[in-house]
């Protein structure tokens, strides 16, 4: 990824946490980063397919002149989500907020707090088994393409699928879709854990019937080992119902540990069932 470096810009605000601070303020001096593609830029001198490093200077200024933060923490995460969410080609960004000579009774240059926040690409497995199926996968996309820091850029057709788990249930129908998000992998499944419940989930039979499910199979190339989270989904290379829908969306997407391709587990697994 190309980057754009913006370096010591100077600006007058009130960030502190003493009521001085958001009265007097002080200068700051804030560094970016920028990750973005400048291919086309470079083949061909034109600024529309770059991102304007001045427009940025004078969004950052404004934006941290304009508001009061008591921790410079809270002001560049709210800097870097904004930055994220309205520079188009914007993939990635590096902020670095410096505050001179902080009050705090001893002698000292600088402090300063620095952070890095992306795009991620995430695919989530979608599955109902109870009452509207279709309408509760529809309405889970819907929701998930609502909520800011999360873009839908592809969702998989609906395949009718066999129960799972040994539990004499219903079929189901399952889905896979790929979406960009700003959240965190613990932010993101509390948030649709939050989705399902509202679609009335009920965590009684494990592998029971349900009326919402939602999976997070992939998380960049992410590897997560934690009690309530893993990922990659560690049955995922077990599941036609994930396998097919995401091969439609993905079919080269590899696992991050075995390196197989989502076009070759699903193969495998087609194989193990004719055998």
């Amino acid at each position: 990824m190309d980057r754009i470096y913006i370096k010591k810009l100077e600006f007058f605000a009130k960030h502190g946490v003493f009521p001085e601070e958001n009265v007097l303020g002080q200068k700051f001096v804030i560094s970016a980063v920028l990750h973005t593609d400048v291919r086309e830029a470079g083949k061909t001198d034109d600024l529309t397919k770059s991102i304007h490093y001045g427009e940025v200077s004078q969004m950052m200024k404004d934006y941290l002149e304009s508001h009061t933060f008591c921790l410079l923490e809270r002001a560049v995460e709210t800097l870097a989500k904004k930055m994220l969410l309205e520079i188009p080609g914007l993939m990635e960004v590096e902020l670095e907020l410096e505050k001179p000579w902080a009050p705090i009774g001893l002698h000292l240059e600088t402090v300063s707090v620095a952070i890095r926040r992306k795009w991620h690409t995430v695919y989530i497995a979608l599955g109902s088994n109870m009452g509207d199926r279709e309408r509760y996968l529809q309405t889970a996309v819907e929701s998930i393409g609502k909520k800011e820091g999360c873009q839908v850029e592809k969702v998989s057709s609906f395949v009718r699928t066999a129960p799972y788990g040994g539990v004499e249930q219903e079929d189901f129908l399952n889905g896979c879709m790929q979406i960009r998000t700003l959240l965190t992998p613990r932010e993101l499944l509390e948030f649709l854990q939050e989705i399902e419940k509202q679609a009335g989930r009920e965590r009684k039979i494990h592998w029971g019937p349900r009326t919402l499910d939602l999976d997070i199979i992939f998380y960049d190339r992410e590897v997560i080992e934690e009690e309530d989270l893993q990922i990659p989904h560690v049955e995922m290379q077990k599941r036609d119902f994930v396998l097919i829908p995401l091969r439609e969306i993905a079919p080269f997407l590899r696992h991050p540990i075995t390196g197989k391709t989502v076009g070759e587990m699903a193969e495998e697994l087609v194989q193990r069932y004719v055998m």
